[in-house]
């Protein structure tokens, strides 16, 4: 039976950088539940997927910071775009 040990221990940083990735892709998921369209955010669920997954090799902790604040920067508009699209 193989141990779920197998793997190094992530040092703080890595620990503190998964924790954001995280709670990034967390938010983006809340953000696209509010999508109207059943169709549209099917669509967004996916991407937002396949766009952690594609990117999941990156070790590099600047790399790593750089898209977090991309991932930002697109959750913001989506909500904006949510926004205007309410009122």
């Amino acid at each position: 039976m193989a141990s779920n040990f197998s793997r190094p221990a992530m040092s703080l940083k890595e620990f503190m950088l998964r924790k954001q990735v995280l709670q990034l892709y967390r938010d983006i998921l809340r953000a696209i539940k509010e999508i109207p369209s059943p169709e549209d955010r099917k669509y967004m669920k996916d991407w937002a997927k396949s766009d952690f997954l594609a990117n999941k090799h990156h070790t590099d902790e600047m790399t790593i910071k750089m898209m977090i604040k991309h991932g930002e920067r697109s959750l913001k508009e989506l909500r904006q775009s949510l926004e205007m699209s309410r009122g």
